[in-house]
């Protein structure tokens, strides 16, 4: 008896523990090809590209659970005149890329402050640039556009961009947005160029930033605004760039800016070749905060992920949803082999467990067939012969199933944290699944031994005695 508990909870520690492991499975497996980078694109119907509220709209079609992260895309042309290269740039959200691309190799860091950008490996190489250089990037606007007078873009809400030359030839950047009455809501000024304590501290001098702050476009220095004390160039120069800031989109004049390098990146795809920059940057740089493009991580069956893109391509005017095919498909494949393969071992494990019961039930019916015989012949009914053995079996079957849950979880534990790096959580259903199915199995392994029981002769068994 004692050899049958044993074989029936071991067969249910690890019927217990695949059972886990294959529940958790999708999870586990979803979160490490989320590793691999997004499985669905937003897509712009159109060629300004997409909008923000666009974007939020669509990914309300997505369960926040099963959202990993959602990077925002804009791809742009820009040229460092001072080493005759161009290259493109994107604009995106850095907190989000780290979710979406989490293979991204970093040497140095993030860009975390505004003018900062990530250079790919390959740009780094081909111009000879590494962490804390510095990179003037150049945008154009599409052949065709003019420029007018700056006041025409003054719009509310409008991020505008301008530059201006100050101490000793070097050019001072500004950034504004203005707020719903058209003035200014945000100013930031790029000041590098010139001398740090003195010029320098235009970019970081709280009195001399706050005072442009709810200003209307054009200021005159010394009216509306005073300078600097010792840095009345870098000061005019502020102003001038403010007055001449211009929506590049829209003006059809091209746009300068230096930016900070921060960190290398190393991927081993075509994002080598890009510099990356936060999406407030590339309004900075361009007058439009549109993009062109989206990349989710859901952590969805690919079922799940069919609908969700349908659900916003009909539900969002303007953008379309995309599968990345590739990713979806391998996760499918991977996951349904996986769950194949636990299955086949589980049902081969339950076969075993029964067939050793069963032999083990044998072997007790063998030893007891004097026992048997006796009580049949004083009465005993075929009846209370099977429920005899069958409660055993039965008894047998729950001690065995309990034990098998607590140890089947700890062995799926086990194996959770050194295959997929991660603990699973308790399936509360786990403890009932394994005591039924273990009872289950102990009495369809008591079948063939009852059957024996049953057809004992007493006056055969009895006969010497």
């Amino acid at each position: 008896m004692l050899i049958a508990l044993l074989s029936i909870g071991i067969g249910a520690t690890i019927l217990a523990g695949l059972v886990t492991i294959y529940v958790d499975v999708p999870r586990q497996m979803g979160a490490q090809f989320r590793s691999f980078g997004a499985n669905m694109l937003i897509l712009s119907d159109g060629e300004k590209g997409m909008s923000k509220a666009q974007l939020d709209k669509a990914l309300e079609n997505i369960p926040a659970g099963q959202l990993v992260g959602a990077a925002p895309y804009r791809y742009v042309r820009v040229d460092m005149t001072t080493r005759q290269q161009s290259f493109t740039a994107a604009g995106t959200d850095f907190d989000q890329i780290t979710k979406t691309s989490p293979y991204f190799s970093i040497e140095g860091r993030y860009p975390e402050n505004p003018r900062e950008v990530l250079v790919g490996k390959e740009i780094a190489e081909t111009i000879g640039i590494r962490e804390g250089s510095g990179m003037e990037l150049t945008w154009q606007p599409a052949a065709g556009e003019t420029a007018g007078d700056p006041s025409g873009d003054r719009q509310p809400g409008a991020i505008l961009s301008g530059s201006a030359e100050g101490w000793s030839g070097g050019t001072v950047y500004v950034t504004v947005k203005l707020d719903d009455s058209s003035r200014i809501a945000s100013l930031t000024i790029d000041a590098g160029t010139q001398t740090p304590e003195i010029g320098g501290l235009t970019q970081t001098d709280d009195s001399f930033n706050s005072q442009f702050v709810g200003k209307s476009l054009p200021l005159t220095l010394g009216e509306d605004v005073d300078a600097l004390s010792g840095a009345t160039i870098t000061s005019t120069a502020v102003v001038e760039a403010l007055n001449t800031a211009r929506n590049t989109q829209s003006a059809g004049t091209a746009m300068t800016i230096k930016y900070t390098v921060t960190g290398i990146l190393a991927t081993g795809g075509e994002e080598e070749s890009y510099v990356f920059m936060s999406l407030e940057d590339m309004a900075g740089l361009t007058g439009s905060d549109a993009v062109d493009v989206a990349e989710l991580s859901v952590s969805a069956s690919a079922e799940e992920l069919e609908t969700y893109a349908e659900q916003i391509t009909e539900n969002t005017d303007g953008v379309r949803a995309r599968l990345v095919k590739r990713v979806t498909r391998s996760e499918t494949a991977v996951l349904g082999k996986l769950q194949s393969l636990v299955f086949l071992v589980t049902a081969v494990v339950l076969i075993l467990t029964m067939i050793c019961v069963s032999t083990t039930m044998m072997a007790v019916v063998s030893e007891r067939r004097r026992e048997i015989g006796l009580r049949k012949a004083l009465g005993a009914s075929d009846g209370s012969i099977r429920t005899e053995f069958l409660g055993e079996g039965m008894f047998l079957g729950l001690l065995g199933g309990v034990l098998g849950a607590v140890l089947g979880f700890a062995f799926a534990q086990v194996v959770s944290v050194n295959v997929f790096g991660s603990s699973i959580t308790f399936q509360p259903l786990l403890l009932p699944t394994a005591v039924i199915v273990s009872m289950g199995v102990a009495a369809l392994s008591c079948l063939q031994p009852i059957k024996r029981a049953v057809a004992i002769d007493p006056a055969i068994v009895l006969k010497d005695e």
